[in-house]
């Protein structure tokens, strides 16, 4: 399972490469998911109605998966351990850890800088 992180799935709105073409692929093969988060992120920066319309039709040919007791606690643990070593990643990116981590996936993002911070977590390649 491979999870798709917001900056991938604008760029792939976007037409921007290589994000268009791995979100492509990865759609027709159905390993390709996101979070709730991402969802929350991509619907609440879509200001237009065209905008809100593609953002819609994405968000529709994936899987969403939501924030579970579990992911939220692990999610916790990984605030915990970074902000206990001063190097914080942001709440959404926590959240967005957490369903990774407790879904074994592989998180497909630009933003390695934050992820890569995450003991334990995947993090896949665009190219």
């Amino acid at each position: 399972m491979i999870v798709a992180d917001s900056d991938v799935l604008i760029d792939s709105l976007r037409g921007d490469e290589p994000a268009a073409s791995r979100v492509a692929t990865e759609l027709k093969t159905g390993a390709l998911v996101t979070t709730v988060v991402n969802a929350f992120e991509l619907l609440s920066g879509a200001k237009r109605s065209r905008e809100r319309e593609k953002v819609d039709t994405l968000l529709a040919a994936l899987t969403i998966l939501p924030l579970s007791n579990n992911a939220a606690r692990t999610a916790a643990a990984v605030r915990r351990d970074l902000e206990s070593k001063g190097k914080g990643i942001g709440m959404a990116d926590y959240l967005i850890a957490g369903i990774c981590l407790d879904r074994g996936a592989i998180l497909l993002t630009r933003n390695r800088s934050h992820f890569e911070r995450v003991e334990g977590l995947s993090i896949g390649h665009l190219g």
